[in-house]
């Protein structure tokens, strides 16, 4: 884990929003002492990045424990893959894989059409098309809340430290992982919280049911 230290306590100096990495890690591990840091913050059990597989041809996705669940609607766009489902039968789950900013931007309602908020989760990970009607996402740990024009929070640094420390993700992984982040944080402290205004100067505009 210790590997990873110079990139966390680094990051204010090299882009200033991204000293939200470095204050998560002193959060999850008070004292950076190569003593402090050889374990995972206590209370963060270490996992594999978690895998999802997304078929646009049969309308499912095949969540990180193997199961497949049905896909209400699925939207193919220059940008990325949009998809809406129903969770647990009282939540409806909105999603973008945007590849080319390693990021699924998600918003969660109890029905369709009720997205009013803005505010969103972008989970960081590696979002791919692996064939010309399936979609691949592997889960890097880390995710940024939105409350949209209001305030921007990391989440997942003490999951991403413990994969490391067990083996799980290798040090290039999670430097792109925390890279990954830095640019999101970055791009939205630019754009005063705001994903769609980020998203814009990107090209990128977001459709949602």
């Amino acid at each position: 884990m210790s590997t990873l230290l110079p990139l966390f306590v680094a990051a204010p100096a090299v882009t200033g929003i991204a000293g939200y990495l470095a204050r998560d890690l002193r959060a999850a591990v008070p004292s950076a002492t190569p003593a402090a840091t050889a374990a995972p913050p206590p209370g963060t059990p270490p996992h594999r990045p978690r895998v999802e597989y997304f078929n646009i041809a049969e309308l499912t996705v095949t969540d990180a424990k193997g199961f497949v669940r049905p896909v209400e609607r699925f939207q193919v766009e220059p940008w990325g893959l949009y998809m809406a489902r129903m969770v647990d039968g009282s939540r409806y789950l909105q999603s973008w894989l945007l590849p080319d900013l390693s990021v699924r931007a998600t918003v969660i309602h109890t029905r369709a059409g009720q997205h009013r908020s803005r505010d969103y989760v972008l989970d960081i990970g590696e979002y791919t098309k692996i064939a010309p009607r399936r979609w691949k996402a592997v889960d890097q740990y880390l995710d940024v809340v939105v409350r949209h024009r209001r305030s921007t929070q990391l989440r997942g640094v003490g999951e991403l430290l413990a994969a490391h420390a067990a083996g799980l993700v290798d040090t290039a992984q999670a430097h792109r992982a925390v890279e990954r982040a830095t640019a999101a944080l970055d791009g939205l402290a630019a754009h005063d919280h705001d994903v769609e205004l980020w998203l814009a100067a990107r090209d990128i505009t977001l459709t949602w049911m």
